[in-house]
């Protein structure tokens, strides 16, 4: 069977989902293709920020339902260096907009949002290829479906088959590797207590995930295994590296996550669009992962859009140079957020020095109340 559509948009992510939302509103065509049910898709769990300005895109959109439809309590987080907690004064400033909704929860609301306007969202789509991406109508297979289409939105993310669709050597892949891990944990308890502790052992944090679920990331080895951290070791090495008790509970996922930033450019290649993850990875210290995968979004809806009313390509042309503006600012801070917080507690990678001058960096930062306001994003949104 064979069927056409404007847009292809491969994965329902908070890319795909954000971006098919902005076309339907605009009465553009397309498909959504997710490889997983619908179940998983809606239970990942992952950042828990919306930024200022992912708020207001979604409320310039007429999408505003997708971020404040549910309510979520602020939760206290505080800052601990060697078992000390700083004081953090988060006054009013141009982020004070910003919504704590966890990814799963902003995906299920992209959903039902989509779904609830007549989209076409199609779960659990087998074997998706793509083909003739440079020539006038790029095709999309699922199983017995050929989609013809004008463009193809990847945002199935790093792992994805959209990025490898694209020719070797037609991308170039900039990557940096941090040379250490964070094992992340996702607990059934409480978030007590909430915040980002800095220690000679390692970073560590503890970031509330709803009432009564809290994920926790600890800093460690880059060849470490699942098998060196069992539950028990899990909770003495939070409530070492915090300097306080913590609660406790069942541990429901464990996984390690080495910390790497990764960009690809151009992020297009003919008629296919590579957004959010499978375009850039920022390490999850920056909390900035979801707010580009938005931007990407609004930047290719737009294009779109342009050229399907007016005939106007210009803007689609645009779309990886004006990516990857946005994109490398957000890598610079992700880049520095991340040196400093890890810097400043466990010497054994930069040493001594570098460990005194990432203090020095961070008793600046906590005097300065234009600067302290970035630890309020991280200690409520780390990825």
């Amino acid at each position: 069977m064979t069927e056409h559509t404007t847009v292809a948009i491969i994965g329902a992510g908070v890319a795909g989902l954000t971006l098919g939302n902005m076309l339907q509103r605009n009465g553009i065509a397309c498909v959504v293709l997710e490889k997983h049910h619908r179940g998983h898709v809606e239970q990942r769990q992952r950042a828990g920020t919306v930024d200022s300005r992912g708020v207001h895109m979604f409320r310039d959109w007429g999408l505003q339902e997708v971020v404040e439809s549910d309510a979520f309590p602020e939760v206290e987080s505080g800052f601990f260096i060697d078992g000390e907690e700083l004081p953090i004064d988060f006054a009013e400033d141009d982020n004070k907009d910003s919504i704590f909704c966890p990814q799963q929860v902003l995906v299920r609301n992209l959903t039902d949002l989509f779904l609830r306007g007549g989209g076409d969202l199609r779960f659990e789509a087998d074997g998706v290829s793509l083909a003739d991406i440079s020539g006038e109508h790029p095709v999309v297979r699922s199983g017995e479906t050929v989609l013809s289409c004008d463009f193809i939105a990847g945002c199935d993310g790093d792992r994805g088959v959209s990025r490898t669709a694209v020719p070797a050597g037609a991308l170039t892949r900039y990557s940096h590797e941090f040379g250490y891990s964070w094992l992340s944990v996702l607990a059934e308890v409480p978030t007590d207590p909430s915040g980002m502790a800095i220690h000679s052992r390692g970073l560590a944090g503890m970031i509330p995930r709803g009432a009564h679920a809290s994920r926790i990331y600890l800093q460690c080895r880059v060849d470490d295994t699942l098998a060196q951290w069992p539950d028990e070791r899990v909770w003495s090495e939070l409530e070492a590296r915090f300097g306080k008790p913590v609660a406790t509970g069942r541990i429901a996922d464990k996984r390690l996550v080495p910390l790497r930033s990764v960009v690809h450019s151009p992020m297009h290649h003919g008629k296919l669009y590579l957004l959010g993850d499978a375009a850039h990875i920022v390490p999850p210290m920056s909390a900035k992962g979801i707010n580009l995968a938005l931007h990407d979004a609004e930047v290719f809806a737009r294009a779109v859009i342009k050229h399907t009313e007016d005939g106007d390509p210009s803007l689609l042309d645009a779309y990886s140079e004006t990516c990857l503006r946005h994109v490398w600012n957000y890598q610079a801070f992700a880049t520095w957020i991340t040196e400093v917080m890890h810097n400043a507690g466990d010497p054994s990678h930069e040493g001594e020095f570098r460990k005194q001058v990432a203090r020095a960096e961070l008793q600046r930062q906590f005097t300065s109340p234009a600067a302290n306001r970035l630890f309020g994003e991280l200690t409520a949104g780390v990825n």
